[in-house]
C-alpha cells in the first residue's frame, strides 16, 4: 500500500465522507444505514452490534434488531466505513473512509479502548510473509493486546 497523507474526519464531516465513500462503492445511503453509522461513530470505544442496536433503538424510539445492524456493519466493513476489532467482536468507525489501509489495532485489556494505527510497512511485512508461505493475503488484521497509556 502506498504511503500518503490522509485527513481524518470527525463529526458531520465523517458522516459526509462515509456517505460519499459508501455511495461510491455502489451502495445506497438509507436512513437506517445513516442511523447505524451515527451510532457507531458516537462510541468512544469499539462497539458491538448489540451496543449499536440499542443506541439506534433509543434514538428512534423503536426496537432495532442486532441482526439488521450486523448486516449493515458487514456492508460498512466491505466499503471501508468501519473496521472490525476481531478479538472483541466489535466495530469502530473508520476516520478516513476514503483511504484503504490494513488494520492494526492496539487493544487495551483494562479499559477496552482500541486505537487504530496505520503502518503500511508492518502490514507489508505480514503480506510478504504470507506470500512466501504460498498464501494470498486479502485483509491482514493485526491486534496487539496490552495496556494503553491512560491505564499504565
Amino acid at each position: 500500500m502506498a504511503q500518503h497523507n490522509h485527513h481524518e474526519h470527525e463529526g458531520m464531516a465523517l458522516a459526509d465522507a462515509a456517505k460519499a465513500a459508501f455511495e461510491k462503492s455502489g451502495e445506497q445511503w438509507t436512513d437506517m444505514r445513516a442511523s447505524v453509522f451515527d451510532a457507531l461513530s458516537g462510541f468512544a470505544k469499539p462497539a458491538s452490534a448489540y451496543d449499536i442496536a440499542e443506541a439506534v433503538s433509543t434514538a428512534q424510539g423503536r426496537r432495532v434488531a442486532a441482526n439488521s445492524v450486523y448486516r449493515i456493519l458487514d456492508l460498512f466493513v466491505t466499503a471501508n466505513l468501519a473496521r472490525r476489532v476481531e478479538s472483541v467482536n466489535a466495530y469502530v468507525a473508520n476516520a478516513h473512509p476514503d483511504c484503504l489501509h490494513d488494520c492494526i489495532f492496539l487493544v487495551c485489556d483494562n479499559c477496552g479502548q482500541a486505537t487504530h494505527i496505520d503502518d503500511d510497512s508492518l502490514s507489508a511485512g505480514v503480506r510478504t510473509a504470507a506470500r512466501k508461505a504460498g498464501f494470498s493475503p486479502e485483509r491482514p488484521v493485526i491486534e496487539v493486546h496490552g495496556r494503553c497509556a491512560d491505564c499504565e
